[in-house]
């Protein structure tokens, strides 16, 4: 698997495939759960209604895979940062990102100087299609981790992961659209659109992300984001459409 950002290519297969796990997978699936319970426990309020996505909720893991917690709903960024850290945690890197000038920016705080540990907080309220992008590579919540429940989800590979007893089944996604939306629960819409943006991503290579910018300790996410509204008015306009359909 590969790290958040990188080129990881649409599998061509279609067929599809039993994976079984070792004790090894079982020990780092574990780990990397385990860590991410601490994440969750320490958002206090939000713990609950928070989700993890991506291989640690399908179970797929590997070394490099990253722990990448979402609070769904557009809340007070300071008091998560607050909670984070009166946890104990230390928020090493302070972002903020908006992949199209159509899309909710988001602020993400890093808990770790590899920025593998990250929780991602949207600064406007999310589209539905933004909040199945989450669940289209598998969502799982705090009380799915303390269960032990694996979910359904696609890989940036466009596999479908379907966990089993002892594994996971391996299904590719193009060409089977309707039916990866039924098993991962999404709508069909999501699942061609990632399929397109993958399919073009892996032809013409990344075309990178519209808004990143980096949060300095002294001002709160929504100042920075205020800040750069004034001279982008791409995001200016983004602003005023979203809150003016609250």
């Amino acid at each position: 698997m590969k790290r958040r950002g990188s080129a990881a290519k649409p599998a061509r297969t279609q067929e599809s495939h039993k994976v079984v796990y070792d004790q090894a997978q079982w020990s780092l699936l574990k780990g990397f759960r385990d860590r991410a319970i601490t994440v969750f426990e320490a958002l206090g309020t939000w713990r609950e209604s928070s989700i993890i996505h991506g291989s640690v909720a399908r179970g797929d893991v590997d070394e490099e895979s990253d722990i990448d917690i979402v609070i769904p709903t557009e809340t007070a960024t300071q008091l998560v940062e607050t909670n984070l850290e009166s946890s104990g945690f230390t928020v090493v890197t302070r972002e903020i990102s908006q992949a199209t000038p159509a899309h909710s920016p988001k602020a993400h705080l890093y808990l770790d100087p590899e920025q593998r540990v990250v929780v991602t907080i949207p600064l406007l309220q999310l589209r539905k299609l933004e909040t199945e992008f989450y669940k289209f590579g598998g969502a799982a919540t705090l009380q799915d981790l303390r269960n032990n429940l694996r979910v359904p989800g696609c890989t940036k590979r466009l596999t479908l992961v379907e966990p089993t007893i002892d594994g996971h089944l391996e299904s590719p996604v193009v060409e089977h659209e309707p039916g990866v939306a039924r098993k991962v629960g999404v709508s069909v819409e999501i699942v061609r659109e990632r399929v397109r943006v993958l399919t073009r991503r892996d032809r013409y290579g990344r075309t990178g992300t519209f808004l990143k910018l980096k949060v300095p300790e002294v001002v709160t996410f929504e100042e920075v984001l205020g800040e750069e509204a004034k001279t982008n008015p791409a995001l200016r306009r983004t602003l005023r459409i979203r809150q003016r359909g609250r």
